[in-house]
């Protein structure tokens, strides 16, 4: 079977843990929950692109017991003691660096870099066993969407061997307009992202998403295009899989619009 490729927003800080974050975060959680399900079987192991990790050339975490990094700030005390205790997958990390290699990219392997919050906020809530191997990728730095493409391409025949690849990031990113302010902000280059999706051919939504600094809002909706890039790399992998919208809420945190994408 072909997994599809995901498109998800991660949330905040160690949401998932927290009691006082489980109204704002009921319709993403419940999202989150309905993964398994609409993959329709367990990955052998998952490939994650989270917005929280650049470097200099892509790198894949090869540890077989990934830590923990605690990359939020100003939350309470416990939620720096939390775990996600998933194993790592070191042969998915050399079979990656080598897809990498014959597509002409270079790439990099790091046995000491632990999960970040884009990785394992989401994964607690989608797999909270944590019993499936994970491996995070990191973006490269500069954030070129269409190196980021041509990743997604290179991982594409992972999905024929039961890997399922995310990226994850966040459809609206601007920690300074959040909330009701940020509300026709979101909801316009929202609507640009499912339009680019969702209604146009495989071979366009690419060409869009190369110029995604042209849609309404862009750079009000991301500042910094780092939480936009995950998108680009499982759009790659899809290739010509069709998309659909798999979550859409726009009252999340008070007035803005977010969603999570399928692809396959």
């Amino acid at each position: 079977m072909r997994l599809p490729t995901f498109y998800i927003s991660h949330g905040g800080g160690p949401w998932p843990w927290m009691d006082s974050q489980k109204q704002h975060y009921a319709g993403l959680s419940q999202a989150l929950r309905q993964m398994p399900e609409l993959i329709g079987e367990q990955p052998t192991a998952i490939l994650m692109i989270s917005a929280h990790w650049e470097a200099a050339e892509f790198t894949l975490m090869s540890g077989e017991n990934p830590g923990m990094i605690y990359d939020y700030h100003g939350f309470p005390e416990e939620t720096y003691s939390v775990s996600y205790p998933a194993p790592g997958a070191p042969w998915l990390a050399e079979q990656v660096q080598s897809l990498l290699t014959q597509a002409g990219l270079t790439a990099r392997l790091d046995a000491q870099r632990g999960f970040d919050h884009g990785m394992y906020c989401p994964l607690v809530v989608a797999y909270p066993d944590a019993d499936i191997p994970v491996v995070q990728l990191s973006m490269r730095e500069g954030l070129d969407p269409q190196e980021h493409l041509s990743l997604g391409h290179a991982l594409a025949p992972l999905r024929d061997q039961d890997i399922l690849i995310i990226g994850s990031g966040l459809s609206y990113h601007n920690l300074r307009n959040f909330g009701p302010a940020a509300h026709q902000i979101s909801a316009d280059f929202d609507d640009w992202m499912n339009e680019t999706l969702t209604t146009e051919d495989p071979d366009a939504r690419e060409l869009r998403l190369v110029q995604w600094e042209s849609a309404p809002s862009a750079r009000l909706a991301h500042p910094r295009e780092e939480h936009l890039l995950p998108l680009m790399v499982a759009v790659g992998a899809a290739g010509q899989a069709k998309a659909r919208r798999v979550y859409h809420e726009d009252t999340f945190m008070g007035g803005i619009s977010v969603s999570n994408f399928q692809f396959g």
